[in-house]
């Protein structure tokens, strides 16, 4: 299960990552990775997916069906912090990218609806926020989240993990529709240390032990977590970030933390 659940990196130039829906073996998210030189130009129809590209580090002009949004991007180290430039684009159009410096570019994708158009969505709408305590303690960049009307299908958002930190947790799922307790999300986590040398741990596990993989996450690799809970760590000296893509027939984000561990988030709510 490891091997299918783990995906690392095709290579450290072009299109590194390249999950669809059908490779991962569910209906709704897909994510693409691209890692650019300056000069290098990608495009993609969306087709029946809507898209939001996040420049994840450097920059790019970037353009969506017949609009150019010109050259976006300032962070040129994830780590910085700064809110990521984003564009969403709907199903049924195309995008182009032409990166003016070193450029790392996703590609998250879901089932589109028709109902947004094509236009930038950040950094402008996107805070940096502090979630947690002690050392659950980490930092959010909510770029598509369900209060953001941005998106159709698509939820998205960044993590920051200090080193020595938990992320994703107390553990916690969404993979029953269960409205309005639950809802039913796949998800990719997009992992980077820095130093990039490093690596964090990510448990993929359901209650009734029929999924339970431990894995050691690595600069650039991705974890699907197709059900069940999913926490993170990052040891200490090496901090974490990770780029999530949720999907599902419902566009919001209702969880379940695991019953043995719920205490610490009953203990630790405001």
């Amino acid at each position: 299960m490891t091997q299918t659940l783990l995906r690392r990196p095709r290579g450290s130039r072009g299109k590194v990552h390249d999950i669809t829906p059908a490779h991962a073996g569910w209906h709704y998210v897909g994510f693409g990775l691209y890692r650019l030189a300056a000069g290098e130009t990608v495009a993609e129809p969306t087709g029946g997916s809507e898209v939001i590209l996040v420049l994840v580090e450097g920059r790019a002009e970037i353009g969506a069906g017949a609009r150019s949004f010109g050259e976006l991007g300032d962070r040129m180290d994830v780590f910085e912090r700064k809110a990521p430039h984003c564009v969403y684009v709907p199903d049924g159009s195309e995008w182009s990218a032409t990166a003016t410096t070193a450029a790392t570019l996703a590609v998250c994708t879901a089932p589109g609806r028709g109902t947004h158009p094509a236009q930038v969505i950040g950094p402008a709408g996107i805070p940096l926020l502090e979630r947690g305590k002690g050392t659950n303690t980490r930092f959010i960049h909510p770029i598509a989240m369900e209060e953001r009307d941005v998106a159709g299908s698509l939820l998205v958002t960044e993590v920051y993990t200090p080193a020595g930190h938990w992320s994703s947790y107390p553990p916690h799922r969404h993979d029953a529709d269960d409205w309005p307790e639950m809802t039913y999300l796949e998800e990719t986590y997009y992992h980077r240390l820095r130093p990039a040398q490093g690596f964090g741990l990510q448990r993929v596990f359901t209650e009734d032990g029929s999924l339970d993989e431990t894995m050691a996450v690595h600069d650039h690799d991705v974890v699907l977590v197709p059900k069940g809970h999913h926490p993170c760590a990052a040891p200490y000296g090496y901090e974490m970030y990770y780029l999530n893509v949720m999907a599902g027939p419902r566009r919001a984000w209702r969880f379940r933390n695991h019953p043995d561990h719920d205490w610490i988030f009953q203990r630790d709510r405001p």
